[in-house]
């Protein structure tokens, strides 16, 4: 039996229970100081604060002190493709809007292009190096779409390469099938054929190979309309994909007020949501699946989740949608950072929207005091450690001097003429 203690954790900071927490809720997290977490066969079976049980044949890691929570989870990426768009940043500089360049050829059916050309194993060994990546970043869960096939082949190899990569990497992996994430040039006149192909061949395909668990599409103006994601998110259901949605990106088309209404797990993005969209996401109990990265790469605004939070009281999640063009970033802590700078998100809020749950059974608590050790002694002596020169220019000002305790707040005043004393100490 493989048994694990980490001990001498600063603080242990966790989202509680299991299920999405919405509203006030969402900001209420349980935190343990000075705890312990004993884990055996990869399962945490005990959390304690103070003295950690006596461990014989255990694999002890110290913590150092440190803040330590649950693997982040990175619930949006579109991990499996071929080549990059590095050269659509200087059209986008230029002005061209996202669906300009989709509508040229660029975008995600460049993309497309570039994933047809690579192999099952150069996609597996790109995507195993950005989760390594990803891993060095805490992530440690992470879903991964499809979607840049665009046919029953292309697709299901993509979700192939996912399923490899489940099988093989140390991190864990859902799979979300996305053959909906635009229309291919060979169906540019014959929308309804698409329509036809992903409901009738590509869905019965992927549930007959059992290669997916959720079904995404790109509601958005010039991809697919409410109607028609309506059809293939209720088509998937039926071949048991869980359904998530795209929506509300650039242009809002009713793909949130779907979203709601389906019951969706999640919507994606959300830039432009309006209330009606909010308010029925708010009744179907989805999830709203924020990627300020995405604003953030596109100059674009960013989602309202300080009103979905506080007006709406819906589940806030963040993740990175990492992709080739619109955001190459897999960084999920810059993605917090921005959760707090620009949905001004709480720190609390902030662990909940990127970290599962945990339901946490206490054995043993101790009181935990802290006590600072500074004084107007050590502080007078690290003033005459400054040096003659540097106090004779701090005297020379004539101005009482304040010194504060960072860990304390603990204010020391000394006024001119105690100043002038200490020089006589030196």
């Amino acid at each position: 039996m493989k048994r694990t203690l980490i001990t001498n954790i600063g603080m242990l900071a966790t989202p509680q229970g299991t299920s999405a927490r919405g509203g006030r809720a969402q900001g209420e997290i349980c935190i343990l100081k000075n705890a312990w977490i004993f884990i055996e066969n990869d399962v945490i079976a005990q959390v304690g604060t103070g003295t950690a049980p006596a461990a014989v044949g255990v694999q002890i890691i110290n913590a150092g002190g440190k803040l330590v929570t649950p693997g982040l989870v990175d619930a949006h990426t579109h991990l499996i493709f071929g080549g990059w768009r590095q050269n659509e940043l200087a059209l986008k500089l230029h002005g061209a809007g996202y669906l300009d360049i989709l509508a040229a050829g660029g975008g995600i059916l460049s993309t497309m292009r570039a994933t047809k050309a690579a192999s099952e194993e150069q996609l597996e060994a790109k995507a195993s190096a950005a989760l390594d990546e990803m891993l060095r970043f805490g992530t440690t869960t992470a879903e991964a779409k499809s979607g840049y096939g665009l046919s029953t082949e292309e697709e299901c190899k993509a979700l192939r390469v996912i399923g490899n990569l489940q099988k093989h990497h140390v991190m864990d992996i859902a799979a979300t099938f996305m053959g909906a994430h635009a229309v291919p040039e060979t169906y540019r006149d014959n929308r309804q054929g698409y329509l036809d192909l992903l409901c009738e061949e590509m869905l019965p395909a992927v549930q007959e190979q059992g290669i997916a668990e959720f079904c995404d599409v790109f509601c958005e103006k010039g991809v697919f309309s409410a109607e028609e994601s309506r059809r293939i998110l209720l088509t998937g259901r039926q071949y048991g994909l869980l359904p998530k949605i795209h929506a509300d990106e650039i242009e809002a088309i009713g793909g949130s007020e779907l979203a709601g209404e389906i019951g969706a797990v999640s919507a994606e993005h959300l830039i432009v949501i309006d209330d009606a969209g909010m308010a029925s996401m708010a009744r179907g109990g989805t999830i709203a699946m924020c990627l300020p990265a995405t604003s953030f790469y596109l100059g674009a605004t960013f989602a309202p989740a300080r009103r979905m939070i506080d007006e709406f009281e819906i589940p806030v999640a963040m993740a990175s949608d990492f992709n080739p063009g619109s955001c190459p970033s897999l960084n999920l802590q810059f993605v917090m950072n921005l959760g707090y700078l620009k949905y001004r998100m709480t720190p609390e809020e902030i662990l909940t929207a990127v970290c599962p749950g945990m339901k946490l059974k206490v054995l043993e608590t101790t009181e935990v005091s802290y006590r600072c050790y500074c004084s107007r002694e050590r502080v007078k002596g690290a003033l005459i450690s400054l040096g003659k020169k540097e106090l004779e220019e701090i005297a020379a000002e004539g101005e009482t001097v304040h010194i504060g305790c960072q860990f304390c707040d603990a204010d020391y005043q000394f006024g001119p003429e105690e100043i002038q004393n200490l020089l006589l100490e030196i």
